[in-house]
């Protein structure tokens, strides 16, 4: 479902049938996967890549260039309940909406969830599986649940490991093992 959504120009949508965009923006030149939802007030910039099975909630700002592997996760309120303190279910304006941002260029690894109210810095890689709970600096690798910082993505990695194989923060890892 594509509802009131902002498409940059050359901006694509795979299967839009499988997806649920409402009243966010989506930069030029990005692509979102199937099987995506982004929610109103969320913001994509330039040529992102939002891959399939990934969850972008309202608050979100992803500035151009970053990479939403496949099942990334964000939240939007650090206390969620269902209901008020009288027992009716919350609706808009009955919570507070913290919001996120992943900076230029970052990388976040299939399967992350990223917690609200943090700023993942410029060039910055959240390996795949991580929970990132607070800041990350500019060009940091974090990997682990809760994420901690692991490497700088500036350093080349040792020979054989590849900065994209991380898991679980014990650090590099081949596929080919």
């Amino acid at each position: 479902m594509l509802k009131r959504v902002v498409l940059g120009e050359g901006a694509t949508v795979h299967q839009p049938e499988l997806v649920n965009l409402y009243d966010c923006v989506i930069g030029p030149g990005s692509k979102v996967g199937p099987f995506v939802e982004i929610q109103k007030n969320s913001r994509i910039g330039a040529r992102c890549k939002i891959s399939s099975h990934s969850f972008v909630c309202e608050g979100v700002t992803i500035e151009d260039e970053v990479m939403v592997a496949h099942g990334v996760m964000f939240t939007n309120g650090l206390y969620p309940r269902a209901t008020n303190e009288d027992g009716s279910l919350q609706r808009d304006g009955d919570w507070e909406c913290t919001p996120t941002r992943v900076r230029r260029g970052a990388a976040l690894g299939s399967n992350s969830t990223i917690v609200c109210g943090v700023t993942i810095g410029e060039n910055a890689l959240v390996g795949a599986g991580a929970v990132v709970t607070r800041d990350v600096p500019d060009h940091a690798i974090v990997a682990g649940v809760p994420a901690r910082i692991i490497g700088d993505v500036r350093h080349k990695a040792p020979a054989g490991a590849h900065p994209g194989s991380l898991r679980n923060g014990e650090g590099r890892q081949s596929c080919r093992a």
